[in-house]
């Protein structure tokens, strides 16, 4: 009861006039954002951190952290029309997302989208108040040990995402690795592979190859094909109906609850919780073979998923002071600029503070989801635009995004050039996801490993030791097996598809 009367109380300053202005701005701004390629919550963060200076600290707090969840909606909307992915989390959506709107439902799958981003949200807060202290609590118990455990069961996901072909996933996941290798070694700070270069020092930034792999392949084979329009089809309604709402709702919950779990642990990015959760949904799926021809299933659970994380990322901020991702980091940092110090005395030195933050995240949710729902023909819009306008449209916003992460044209470059790869990769079936997953996930699982064994002198039975580590492990091993009797199946579906195909005609 002590818990739901303050926030009640911040509920009341909430609505005030000036919170409620900065709530909708941040939502904007941060759909404005996510729809943006290659911009991304953190640097946008970043760039208005000085702004906030003139803000009261709620208002400043309430604004950036509207920024922050709002871009987490925006990713979805070129993911969906383009095939561009705003943010690393929305790749998951491009697998399906993308041919729903080449099948005339591009409407139905942004309006999926909105909703499972709004349900998962406020998933998402409701722990925030409720389960905040005891939650951030468990997180603590995970170390590295944890850590590498945890890596090893995301990477089980390529055998799920290797289309028809494991060996080509594991040859892209390797590729994939290899490319993360380039830089400084998390451990020694040396520099690997960069050839003397100061720039590859520095290694590959993930937006850039994201960019080329999707954005600047997608207009390639856009050229290629001879496109009038970004989509082909009709773009059909724009709301969802009740059979693609029920359809929707369990892979909603189902991503909700995995991204808000993840969510909770430092470093356990937005991406990985998306990746994890559409592959929950494809094993859940009786029909696992229409992922990646457009099952809306495929929009939702990544779309909660991703935003469960981002907002339950604000229980380790607000009660411990850890940032899970690394705009939340910036945000830590303009806590202590305004004089506010995260962690358990947080919430009892500045009550009404944390509780009109709280409450305004339940109000820009709401905001965010009125806001795009009604938007969504406007961006269906945008695939009626000719393709002679829109393709060189696209290619100015890829190449603004890529230099805009660490202002080098280096990173253009990179664009580009995984921009011809990835076309001739779609043009010769091999898949990008496992590329772009071990490339995410190469650098967590070497930093977690090299811990590992200097916390057990290079014990690797560590692992089976400690009871949350070995846990994983076991689901890891089950998963896999799970995936590859999944894979196979899926394949002799195919098989006899086509089979039928041949026969008929």
């Amino acid at each position: 009861m002590e818990t739901l009367q303050m926030l009640m109380a911040g509920f009341s300053e909430a609505i005030t006039p000036g919170n409620l202005l900065m709530a909708a701005l941040g939502a904007l701004v941060g759909t404005f954002v996510g729809v943006l390629p290659g911009l991304g919550p953190t640097s946008a963060i970043a760039i208005l951190l000085p702004v906030t200076a003139v803000l009261e600290p709620t208002q400043g707090i309430i604004m950036l952290a509207g920024i922050y969840y709002g871009a987490m909606y925006g990713g979805s909307t070129t993911a969906i029309l383009l095939n561009i992915p705003g943010e690393i989390s929305s790749v998951p959506t491009c697998l399906d997302g993308y041919p729903l709107a080449k099948k005339g439902k591009g409407g139905p799958a942004l309006g999926i989208s909105a909703i499972a981003s709004f349900g998962a949200g406020i998933l998402g807060v409701i722990g925030l108040v409720f389960f905040a202290p005891v939650l951030a609590d468990q997180a603590l118990k995970f170390g590295p040990p944890e850590y590498f455990a945890l890596m090893i069961f995301a990477l089980t996901l390529m055998v799920s995402l290797s289309g028809t072909s494991l060996l080509k996933a594991l040859l892209m996941g390797g590729l994939g690795y290899t490319l993360a290798l380039i830089g400084l070694g998390p451990s020694s700070g040396m520099p690997r592979f960069d050839y003397g270069s100061s720039t590859l020092a520095g290694g590959l930034d993930m937006i850039s190859i994201i960019i080329g792999l999707f954005a600047i392949a997608e207009v390639l084979k856009g050229i290629e094909e001879k496109r009038l329009t970004t989509v082909i089809g009709k773009t059909g309604r724009v709301y969802p109906s009740k059979a693609d709402l029920k359809k929707s709702f369990a892979p909603m919950l189902r991503g909700g609850i995995i991204g808000f779990f993840l969510g909770l642990l430092p470093g356990c990015s937005a991406a990985i919780s998306s990746f994890l959760a559409y592959d929950m949904e494809k094993k859940a799926s009786k029909e696992p073979e229409q992922f990646g021809k457009g099952a809306i299933e495929g929009v939702a659970a990544p779309e909660a998923a991703n935003n469960a994380t981002s907002s339950a990322g604000f229980i380790p901020l607000f009660s411990l002071g850890i940032p899970s991702s690394p705009p939340l980091a910036i945000l830590l940092a303009g806590l202590m600029i305004y004089g506010l110090t995260p962690g358990p005395v947080l919430f009892e030195q500045n009550g009404p503070f944390v509780w009109t933050v709280i409450a305004s995240m339940f109000i820009g949710n709401a905001m965010l989801l009125f806001l795009n729902l009604p938007m969504v023909w406007l961006w269906v819009k945008l695939t009626k635009v000719p393709y002679g306008i829109m393709a060189p449209t696209i290619l100015m916003l890829c190449t603004i995004g890529a230099y805009s992460v660490r202002n080098s044209l280096f990173d253009v470059l990179v664009a580009f050039f995984f921009g011809g790869l990835g076309y001739l990769f779609q043009r010769y079936q091999w898949p990008i996801v496992p590329l772009i997953l071990c490339f995410i996930l190469g650098p967590l699982l070497e930093e977690s490993f090299i811990q590992t064994m200097a916390m057990s002198s290079g014990d690797l039975t560590i692992l089976l030791e400690r009871p949350i580590s070995f846990a994983i492990l076991v689901g890891a091993a089950i998963f896999l097996t799970i995936s590859m009797g999944l894979n196979r199946r899926t394949q002799k579906r195919v098989k006899e598809e086509k089979q039928r195909g041949i026969d008929v005609a």
